[in-house]
């Protein structure tokens, strides 16, 4: 039962719970070990190899009872868009089921399509190393002085450079390392020939995701309120970081979107988490009078873990724009790349005390701006404060 829990797709784990094993004896039926017990005997552990003669089809392809409806349905003189959408799939599924699978007179015969079909599809086959004892001793060889898969497979391209069927891929010699069972590879290989040892293949977080991290009960920007975008009314502000040198450094940047007034919050040291981020945010807009402290836009960054204190603290909503589009925060996007004249990328920015970046936010804010008519941000804040 074990073997066809793997066969189905299971993990060792899984089928451990299912069958009612220990994992780790689990682990051992499916990769199989060599175990020398108290007394000094060896027990050896074969590996499970679970195959199965026929793969079952994904409910993504085409069943047999679909693929009977198609033949109905074209007989009836409906087009390829017509059959798509009574099947609920794709034009392109249809059109390309009906381009394999025609005979030479262009007639369509739904049974014969469907074992097509299922003899097309792919099936377990055994590594090119597992059947080839001379590639499999090279790659053993060259394993076990520490070369690294890639490297072994760009070397078979000129051991053999007439032999294609002895290129081997780099995917194919991890494979056959993790799993020995089905590359050929000897047991004792695993954990012991790659840079880091391991033993099994760690499954890789993609580029693009994050982390998952508290942020307590965060609220989109597509619920700030409509007039933010106007720019008309004042005390929207826009916040982020800008670290320095391997991300061990950072400065709390803010600024107002009317005014384009900016303010900078001094982390001392190298840390910039949830807690000092939270300090400076507060005390940098404690300062300014409530009517000027409506709303304030972050992005998704776990430096702001603490925003529910900054509301309570600020009687400040903070709202978080959507992962990956900075453009929502326009206003602090550009601000940043002008404090980059002062705060070059790759540089330590704990090196600047608290009133160093006091001196460089009153430079920006006394610098004339285009889009507020050549007036400077510290002239329009002034009006509104004393208004």
């Amino acid at each position: 039962m074990f073997a066809a829990l793997i066969a189905r797709g299971e993990s060792s784990a899984q089928a451990s719970r299912i069958v009612g094993i220990n994992p780790r004896t689990g682990k051992r039926w499916r990769n199989g070990r060599k175990v020398v017990s108290s007394s000094g005997r060896v027990l050896e552990y074969a590996p499970v190899i679970a195959t199965r003669s026929r793969p079952e089809p994904s409910v993504r392809c085409l069943s047999q009872d679909e693929r009977i409806r198609i033949a109905d349905l074209r007989r009836e003189g409906l087009s390829v868009r017509q059959v798509a959408a009574r099947l609920g799939r794709a034009p392109s599924t249809v059109s390309r089921e009906l381009r394999r699978h025609a005979r030479e007179d262009g007639s369509y015969r739904p049974f014969e399509a469907h074992r097509q079909a299922l003899k097309a599809l792919a099936r377990p086959r055994r590594s090119r190393l597992a059947g080839d004892e001379q590639l499999c001793e090279y790659v053993t060889c060259k394993l076990k002085a520490h070369w690294s898969p890639e490297q072994i497979a760009h070397e078979l391209r000129v051991v053999f450079p007439d032999d294609p069927s002895r290129w081997v891929c780099t995917e194919t010699i991890y494979q056959a390392v993790y799993r020995p069972d089905l590359g050929g590879l000897p047991r004792e290989l695993p954990g012991r020939v790659l840079r880091r040892r391991r033993r099994q293949r760690v499954a890789r977080r993609h580029a693009q995701a994050r982390r998952p991290r508290s942020m307590g009960q965060m609220v989109s920007i597509s619920h700030r309120p409509a007039t933010v975008l106007e720019r008309v009314e004042p005390g929207h502000w826009e916040g982020d970081l800008i670290v320095g040198s391997a991300n061990k450094s950072a400065i709390v940047t803010l600024v107002e979107r009317t005014t384009r007034f900016t303010l900078l919050g001094h982390l001392p040291g190298r840390f910039h988490g949830a807690e000092p981020v939270r300090e400076a945010v507060v005390a940098a807009l404690a300062q300014l009078p409530a009517h000027l402290r409506r709303t304030l836009t972050w992005d998704q960054g776990s430096e702001m873990a603490l925003h529910e204190k900054i509301t309570t603290v600020l009687d400040l909503p903070v709202y978080f724009a959507d992962p990956h589009s900075p453009w929502q925060r326009p206003t602090n996007e550009n601000t940043n790349g002008l404090l980059r004249d002062w705060f070059p990328k790759g540089s330590d920015l704990s090196v600047h005390p608290a009133s160093h970046l006091e001196l460089v936010a009153a430079e920006l804010n006394t610098r004339p701006r285009k889009t507020l008519g050549w007036d400077t941000p510290t002239a329009r804040l002034a009006t509104l404060i004393s208004t």
